[in-house]
């Protein structure tokens, strides 16, 4: 066998249909659309239309509030973070972040980063690189000799806009 012979077994790659080329292929004429009527029409979005009625996804009760300038925090608990001491799959000498905790695989998502939340205990000496802490987990790391190092993300948007405008308006 040569590079050039090489193929794929017999019926591997199926053709896609090209639909409306000649009555022979047996999608042709009206390509499988049927006769007249505004779907065999091209352009046409009626997903959800009911001939008029209110649709379905209108006529069910919409619950709760999706805030748009929420935080995405992985939240990790001190009790954890002491398992994974135990099981050495942290080391307690190196800093620990975001990086250190997905590597270990508890904080999973987090696209804003780490919040370190107080259940369990502590009893290894750690530093911690994180963008937020509860006040209960702040107690039992420093109680256990480490420290907590929170991580400023800046000012939110608006802020930053009021502020350049403030120094373009300086300027002129």
């Amino acid at each position: 066998m040569k590079l050039n012979e090489i193929k794929d077994n017999e019926g591997a790659r199926k053709g896609r249909i090209r639909v409306g080329r000649g009555i022979g292929s047996g999608k042709g004429k009206t390509g499988g659309r049927g006769q007249k009527g505004q779907k065999s029409r091209s352009g046409v979005s009626i997903n959800g239309f009911e001939g008029g009625q209110m649709p379905l996804h209108m006529r069910l009760p919409k619950r709760g509030f999706n805030n748009p300038f929420g935080k995405d925090y992985a939240e990790v608990n001190i009790g954890m973070i002491q398992k994974l001491v135990d099981a050495k799959k942290l080391d307690a000498k190196k800093t620990v972040d975001h990086e250190a905790l997905k590597v270990a695989g508890v904080a999973r998502g987090g696209k804003d980063g780490v919040r370190l939340l107080g259940k369990g205990e502590l009893k290894t000496k750690l530093t911690f690189k994180v963008a937020g802490a509860s006040k209960g987990a702040t107690a039992a790391v420093e109680k256990a000799g480490g420290k907590v190092d929170i991580i400023d993300k800046g000012k939110p948007e608006h802020e930053k806009k009021a502020a350049r405008a403030e120094a373009n308006k300086a300027k002129a």
